[in-house]
């Protein structure tokens, strides 16, 4: 290995039934970019490994007896020096919650080597990103979303402004618009230091994709790409101080 190459990867696959542990673990295996797999049974054997090694990815099931797959990871996700989570499972409904634990990747079942590949390399370029790891404000996040039923991830880079609509927030890209179950409140406070910042009562702009500000007789709208958006009297200040003030390096996030 060369010394500017990624330094390897030491993996623990955790999941109940042998057959598909024994499988991700072998796919691992044959990825050059991971150099140890370790096993675990259960999501407790998985803390007694994660006590005992440095553990660089914990590979996850989600359906596990005991501590599952999900409480692991909230244990993983207070660790001072904590490893990279990707879940492989057989469910997509968990997908929001792993976005929340800041999941690098969550794979479907039937596993494929393409998907595992996918996933160690989201997992090196993350390590690349977070110096110190624990600096998750600086990394690119990946919201999961459903798009004919398969589960994608679309970073946080390419949206360009989110929608309210109830419960649910549609994030809007240059290829299109996926519907998640996050409320606009919950994404406004998350990102607020990527440069995200609330216009309307229902629409959240990425500040960064703002290509126009327009102010006619008192009525303030911003342009993103080729859409015009309305900025309510209450947000205009607010917008105003935050087109004003410098960029950071987390604003280019």
């Amino acid at each position: 290995m060369s010394p500017t190459s990624p330094p390897a990867l030491t993996a623990l696959v955790v999941d109940d039934e042998a057959p598909a542990r024994n499988e991700v673990a072998w796919l691992l295996d044959q990825d050059e970019r991971v150099e140890r797999v370790l096993t675990a049974a259960s999501g407790t054997a998985a803390l007694a490994a994660l006590e005992r090694e440095q553990i660089d990815v914990v590979f996850s099931d989600i359906s596990m007896p005991g501590l599952d797959g999900m409480q692991l990871a909230r244990v993983i996700a207070r660790f001072a020096d904590r490893p990279q989570v990707v879940f492989v499972t057989a469910h997509d409904s968990h997908a929001v919650d792993a976005f929340d634990l800041d999941a690098v990747d969550y794979i479907m079942k039937p596993v494929r080597p393409e998907r595992i590949g996918e996933a160690v390399r989201r997992c090196l370029a993350a390590t690349e990103r977070e110096a110190p790891r624990t600096e998750v404000a600086e990394a690119d996040e990946t919201i999961p979303v459903e798009l004919g039923g398969v589960t994608r991830f679309v970073h946080r880079s390419e949206i360009r402004w989110v929608q309210a609509q109830g419960d649910y927030a549609r994030l809007h890209t240059p290829t299109g618009s996926h519907l998640v179950r996050i409320p606009l409140a919950t994404l406004e406070e998350r990102w607020a230091e990527a440069g995200f910042v609330r216009i309307h009562r229902s629409t959240l702009v990425s500040t960064r994709h703002i290509a126009e500000v327009h102010n006619d007789g008192g009525r303030c709208t911003v342009v993103i790409d080729d859409t015009e958006l309305q900025v309510s009297r209450r947000h205009t200040r607010q917008l105003r101080s935050t087109l004003l003030r410098p960029r950071t390096a987390t604003d280019e996030g």
